[in-house]
């Protein structure tokens, strides 16, 4: 029984390493201060790092239990030690950086030195009567009092002192587990043991609690370093001296395992001191952040899951912030997916982008996200920044984890919802009799997630009423994206009717519809078509418009460069966004703001840009006979193209992006300094 029992201490030491590193994450994610208050323990245990390694060290529990049951202590509880090794392999994997040549060295010590030791002590093992002397429930007392005193000390021996008392802990509850195991897994149970293992159970817990006092005060490399050698030497010195299970030792065998142990040791303390603080892994260049500026600006970061080079309305809107609040003299950061997979620092245009781990989606190939477990670097970021303010800009796995770091340390938040489950639908193929039972899981998602914010935005009235009619409590603020009117802004001339063109811009993804421009072009004699942008339906559209035979009237552009987009706008003579999950439309926005008219489904928040008879018209959504008509009048005459023109250029100017930075900048104000008077919002539709 005793190969099984090393087999099972060896699982546990696997689940019990990555237990370490998943819950230290999180709890280093919502201390304050290196001390875990309620509040940070009430969020630690609500994140799902910390749900995930609890779940780890539960089944290694058992598994550990298993083990003392069928072997001696001396065998199973060294092998816990192989944890450390563990946890510096991951680290090293985490940090993307080689094992040093030192600590691969003292991986072999300890490795050698804890099979050596338990190599030893099976030779003359054997299962003795278990019988529990006071000595260890005085020894319990003692660790009590020793970890009453770590909680009041301060500076780096705070750390030191509480991961000892949860060794010690954690040792003295094994010996209890050892007791009743060995009165209640036998031929005749004893229910005495029930005291003990209730005993231990108390023990566990009030160490656990110590150790996430010990995770918030210091690196884990204390933490670890201390409970992989006096938990393990706790038992084995209980078993030894109390249990009666050194009767059977040797001199020879002795000193063998007094050296072998010694070797352990050693390799223990250069490998705890090869594991870096959490909050210290990250790029050499992220290692040092920026100093403060000096003036009036605030130090603002801006949480994203898409962000320039993605091509959406939610990072060109997240682009446009952050570089025009950069502008206005503030110190912006952004933490977001890398566009590479790579993270990494870099500076673009007077901001900071701070890009975490990410992977490709399998739906979309130009898009990356980062996963749950790549953004558990955003709250030692946010540490390090120290931010006036943060600002996330969904509720997708970066936004959530820098809302909830940013929470944790009281930092003022605002998020802003670009949200709408019709523009995932596309993408991952649900089925149409799922879609409604799952966009209402995504919006209690969304609410669950954005309630935690000081205050919360939308693009427009239209934006807004969807999060309230989802149930989101408090009063959510519409704010436009606003855009650089006068970047796209350009004199228009009047054109004859022939070769008049018509403009889309935006993601060739099926909740835009092109297809219906591409059908009502097909209609309408001499009308040509340019389609700026790409995505997952580009192939479909492009047979799409050979089968109705205006392959020579319809351009598909694809991705474009800056200037070419304006030029785009410069040239064509009216614009069409046949999309029906558009929560403001930036791409409608500019097109008005370059003086074009527009037409637009009657969806979503376009009736708040596209006034009917004044700048465009609006259609239902998929009804091909009124978009086509829309769009022949429009192209057959010239002038009422050019007065609808002017109408978008004069209606676009409340959505000026100087006037969309200004009132965030009202709105940051608000909540760093709560006692200023509540500004009155300007700048939605």
């Amino acid at each position: 029984m005793i190969p099984l029992a090393v087999l099972l201490a060896l699982l546990a030491a696997c689940l019990f390493a990555a237990a370490v590193s998943l819950q230290h994450s999180a709890v280093r994610g919502h201390d304050a201060g290196g001390e875990l208050t309620l509040r940070g323990l009430a969020g630690t245990v609500r994140s799902r790092g910390w749900l995930t390694g609890t779940g780890f060290a539960i089944l290694g529990s058992g598994l550990h239990v298993l083990a003392l049951a069928l072997a001696p202590m001396v065998i199973v509880q060294p092998l816990g030690v192989l944890s450390l090794v563990l946890t510096v392999v991951f680290t090293a994997r985490a940090r993307r950086q080689p094992i040093a040549p030192p600590v691969r060295l003292a991986v072999f010590a300890v490795c050698g030195g804890v099979f050596g030791f338990v190599a030893l002590a099976v030779s003359p093992a054997v299962v003795t009567s278990v019988v529990v002397p006071g000595a260890v429930h005085l020894a319990a007392l003692g660790a009590l009092l020793v970890a009453v005193v770590g909680l009041r000390v301060r500076g780096q021996g705070r750390c030191a002192v509480l991961a000892a008392s949860a060794a010690v802990l954690f040792g003295l509850g094994s010996v209890l587990t050892k007791s009743a195991t060995g009165q209640l897994f036998t031929a005749d149970p004893q229910w005495g043991g029930l005291l003990f293992a209730a005993e231990a159970g108390l023990l566990l817990a009030v160490g656990g609690w110590v150790m996430h006092q010990a995770y918030a005060a210091g690196p884990t490399a204390v933490v670890v370093g201390a409970i992989t050698v006096l938990d393990p030497l706790t038992a084995v010195s209980t078993g030894l001296l109390l249990y009666g299970e050194a009767a059977y030792l040797t001199p020879a065998t002795a000193v063998g395992q007094a050296a072998l142990a010694l070797l352990a040791v050693g390799g223990v303390v250069v490998l705890a001191r090869s594991v870096p603080d959490q909050r210290e892994v990250a790029a050499p260049e992220e290692q040092v952040m920026p100093a403060r500026r000096t003036g009036s600006g605030l130090r603002i970061v801006l949480g994203a899951d898409t962000f320039p080079p993605d091509v959406n309305g939610a990072a060109n809107f997240a682009g446009r912030l952050a570089h025009g609040l950069a502008g206005r003299g503030h110190d912006v950061h952004v933490i977001c997916p890398s566009p590479t997979g790579e993270p990494g620092t870099v500076t673009d245009g007077g901001i900071t982008i701070h890009h975490l781990p990410s992977v490709r989606t399998p739906f979309h190939p130009d898009f990356r996200i980062s996963l749950p477990w790549q953004t558990r670097k955003a709250a030692d970021l946010l540490a390090g920044l120290d931010p006036d303010v943060v600002h996330v800009q969904s509720h997708f796995p970066v936004g959530r984890a820098v809302l909830r770091a940013a929470t944790a340390r009281q930092v003022p938040t605002v998020a802003t919802n670009h949200f709408m489950p019709e523009n995932l639908f596309g993408y991952l193929k649900i089925p149409a009799a799922l879609r409604r039972s799952l966009a209402r899981l995504g919006w209690r998602d969304l609410v669950r997630v954005y309630r935690e914010a000081g205050i919360v935005t939308a693009p427009t009235p239209r934006a807004v009423n969807l999060l309230t009619a989802n149930h989101f409590p408090g009063k959510p603020r519409a704010i436009s994206c606003g855009i650089d009117i006068e970047h796209y802004a350009a004199p228009r001339v009047a054109k004859s009717t022939v070769d008049t063109s018509v403009l889309f811009v935006g993601r060739l993804d099926a909740e835009k519809n092109v297809h219906e421009l591409i059908h009502a072009v097909s209609r309408i004699p001499g009308l040509r078509a340019e389609l700026v942008g790409d995505g997952f339906c580009r192939t479909r559209l492009e047979s799409l418009a050979a089968e109705l035979g205006v392959t020579d009237r319809v351009r598909f552009h694809g991705v474009v460069s800056d200037e070419d987009l304006v030029q785009a706008y410069r040239r064509n003579d009216i614009f069409c966004m046949p999309g029906t999950a558009e929560l403001q439309s930036l791409a409608t926005m500019e097109a008005m703001a370059a003086g074009l008219p527009v037409v637009a489904a009657d969806a979503m928040a376009l009736p708040h840009l596209v006034h009917p008879g004044v700048n465009g018209h609006l259609y239902p959504p998929a009804d091909l006979d009124a978009l086509t008509g829309h769009l022949a009048e429009l192209a057959a005459d010239p002038d009422q193209r050019a007065a609808m023109g002017e109408a978008s250029e004069k209606l676009i100017t409340r959505h000026a992006l100087e006037a969309t930075l200004a009132t965030f900048e009202q709105v940051y104000a608000e909540l760093v300094r709560p006692h200023a008077p509540t500004p009155v919002l300007t700048g939605a539709a």
